[in-house]
């Protein structure tokens, strides 16, 4: 992978079983470091799309690369798909990322984002918070490289600068995550490697819940008043 990068050769690798859901396999089999380490090298382009419909998307933009390699980043677990009449078409893919279900009445108070496996939660976390009234973002974010590559003005469309709650989650390491939350945000992510259980068990253990997602929101919108 580190040569085809070096050699720009657009080389697709799918790559699979990308988290701690691989369950009682254990964390020899629970790649949590690895999203970071391909984002790491330079000329790799790192997808991963947070269901089906961003599955397509991000194969329409795989095949339109001629100079760089890319890691389609996948999961095992079965994953909802977002009902897009509902929500942002997928095809903000192609710009890394973008806004999949925005604040009603206003500017934002609160962005969720979200990859892969874990967009989902984020979605509904969004809806039960904005159920009680909060002004959240949710932004769907399945390529940094890509993102990075927009102009500034799209950049600040999707993260004013000026919302300083956000909220992170994927189920892998949560360094460079920093660069999207800032230091007034939270990152939920893996700072060990995963364990032996049930994929349902372990997502809990580590935090990946609707509810730990919900509390991460509330406690950094407090700690920004």
């Amino acid at each position: 992978m580190r040569l085809a990068a070096i050699m720009e050769i657009p080389t697709i690798y799918v790559v699979t079983h990308d988290s701690i859901g691989l369950g009682e396999d254990g964390p020899t089999h629970q790649p949590v470091e690895q999203l970071a380490s391909l984002r790491a090298m330079p000329g790799m382009v790192v997808m991963r799309p947070g269901d089906a419909n961003e599955v397509v998307e991000t194969w329409k933009v795989i095949l339109q690369s001629k100079h760089e390699p890319v890691a389609l980043v996948l999961t095992r677990q079965a994953l909802p798909t977002l009902d897009r009449t509902k929500y942002s078409a997928a095809s903000g893919v192609a710009k890394g990322a973008y806004i999949l279900a925005d604040a009603k009445g206003g500017t934002p108070e609160l962005i969720l984002i979200g990859t892969g496996s874990e967009l989902s939660l984020c979605v509904d976390a969004y809806e039960k918070l904005t159920a009680e009234g909060i002004r959240a973002r949710v932004v769907s974010m399945p390529c940094w490289e890509i993102f990075e590559q927009q102009d500034g003005g799209y950049r600040q469309s999707v993260f004013p600068p000026d919302v300083k709650s956000r909220v992170s989650v994927e189920a892998g390491s949560i360094f460079g995550w920093e660069r999207y939350v800032g230091l007034d945000g939270a990152i939920i992510g893996m700072t060990t490697f995963g364990g032996s259980a049930p994929a349902k068990d372990l997502f809990k253990k580590f935090g990946f819940t609707t509810d730990h997602v919900i509390q991460a929101a509330r406690d950094v919108l407090a700690r920004n008043k």
